[in-house]
């Protein structure tokens, strides 16, 4: 079974995940913040991920901390579930449109974490969120799932479906990199025999 539970509590947040890489993408997701919800409940729908959120922090200050430390437990729990990386097809990539708007994802999952992230998103302000925040959120989740993540927007102008078509992308890709390769028999997909190499 590819689960995983990671709890994180800090002065700032307290958070709680568990998930299944195998899961049905069924989503329980509270964080306190109405779009960050949406965008996980869809990241676990289009990844197949079964996934249980719950976070509570100073949102009395701002959305930062409960938005970045979501994704480093959701992150940390994602590398746990997926234990040495061996039988994993590893790459994956998805081109998402949402209306006008064109998202190119890709992914490397093996233990190198990464972020190429080419979006530019047209309004500061999603609701009460500060759109500056998804980059930090992709960021700490590439850091903290050990995935080298690649974002382009490639065209687009309606705010929503520019962040949306980032969680989507990422959820696509995601899901046919930690799919299995039953080809592999268990081993690393890599030349070097180890996550974490160039190779």
């Amino acid at each position: 079974m590819r689960t995983a539970t990671v709890e994180r509590k800090t002065r700032e947040t307290e958070i709680a995940v568990s998930l299944d890489l195998d899961g049905a993408g069924d989503s329980d997701v509270d964080t306190g913040i109405g779009f960050l919800d949406h965008m996980l409940e869809s990241f676990a729908r289009h990844s197949m991920i079964d996934l249980k959120v719950r976070a509570q922090g100073d949102l009395h200050v701002d959305y930062h901390h409960t938005t970045e430390d979501t994704a480093i437990v959701i992150g940390q729990a994602v590398k746990k579930a997926l234990g040495d990386f061996g039988g994993i097809t590893r790459f994956g990539s998805a081109l998402i449109p949402m209306d006008e708007t064109l998202t190119r994802v890709a992914v490397d999952v093996a233990n190198r974490p990464y972020l190429v992230w080419r979006v530019e998103i047209p309004k500061p302000k999603l609701g009460e969120m500060d759109t500056e925040l998804f980059k930090e959120w992709f960021q700490a989740f590439a850091q903290n799932a050990g995935i080298c993540l690649h974002v382009e927007n490639l065209y687009g102008s309606n705010t929503h479906h520019i962040v949306e078509s980032c969680f989507k992308g990422l959820a696509r890709a995601l899901r046919q990199a930690v799919a299995p390769d039953e080809r592999l028999e268990g081993e690393i997909a890599s030349t070097k025999g180890v996550p974490g190499e160039k190779a």
